[in-house]
């Protein structure tokens, strides 16, 4: 090899290098060094290729809020994952005022005005 296919090929070695202990400090390695690979929802163990399918969920969603002992983390599989963002979702889209009760309209109908009414002939 030429000195300069030589370099090239240090560089590219030393970049992986780097990449590699970038994602090994990242939160999702941690999580996986501190937690058992099971999901906190289903239940299920991943292992070899499908521990890609187990993900790291921030309790508070906060993705800046990555402390050392990863009391903010949770591993959930892919689909508890979605599941769990599914439901934040709907209870943030219930907790919002519906438009009508948000500019204060009253409704004029009244369902059992007349059935008094109805009902005295009846008896």
């Amino acid at each position: 090899m030429s000195p300069e296919r030589d370099s090239k090929w240090g560089d590219l070695v030393s970049e992986a290098k780097r990449e590699r202990a970038q994602r090994e400090r990242s939160y999702r390695e941690q999580a996986l060094k501190l937690f058992p690979h099971v999901c906190g929802r289903c239940g299920r163990e991943f292992s070899g290729k499908r521990l890609s399918e187990l993900t790291v969920h921030h309790k508070d969603s906060d993705h800046n809020n990555n402390p050392a002992d990863g009391s903010n983390w949770e591993l959930l599989c892919i689909y508890c994952h979605d599941n769990e963002h599914q439901r934040d979702a709907v209870a943030q889209a219930y907790e919002e005022p519906a438009p009508e009760q948000s500019k204060g309209a009253d409704t004029t109908f009244k369902a059992f005005a007349g059935l008094a009414d109805l009902l005295k002939d009846k008896k």
